[in-house]
């Protein structure tokens, strides 16, 4: 009998608050069997206890957020230097002025090349720029 292929697990959809930035669409592939996803958001300064396990960013000790280990760090805001987004009259002028400034973005963690990248994003969540961090972990889970 032939071996049948396991069908991909649905993706995970969630609406993230993202403050001042609106509501983010985030549709993304579960990487375990069986898993769900959590959604953290912490007041700056945060703690966070995650550390490079086979190149995932795994939580080594539960935090007052909700995070538990074992749970693996998959998106967290970021901000990067750029021109005004979106699609309104003054984003469209000051994008032909030059005006770049600071860009919330989520940074997808599966994707990050090195360690440093990862710790990168994470600390780019500066009192400066915003009062919350979002981070979105995968947890996961046995029948």
């Amino acid at each position: 009998m032939p071996m049948m292929a396991e069908e991909p697990r649905p993706l995970f959809k969630l609406a993230l608050n993202l403050g001042k930035a609106g509501t983010c669409n985030l549709r993304f592939r579960p990487m375990f069997p069986e898993s769900e996803p959590v959604v953290v958001q912490y007041k700056l300064p945060f703690g966070l206890n995650v550390e490079n396990k086979e190149g995932r960013a795994v939580v080594t000790k539960g935090g007052d957020g909700g995070e538990q280990p074992g749970d693996v760090l998959r998106y967290t805001t970021n901000w990067s230097m750029g021109l005004p987004r979106g699609d309104g009259l003054l984003s469209t002028a000051a994008s032909f002025g030059g005006a770049i400034g600071w860009q919330i973005g989520l940074f997808d963690v599966n994707k990050a090349t090195s360690w440093d990248q990862v710790v990168e994003a994470l600390v780019s969540n500066t009192q400066e720029r915003t009062d919350v961090i979002t981070l979105v972990f995968e947890r996961p889970t046995q029948s």
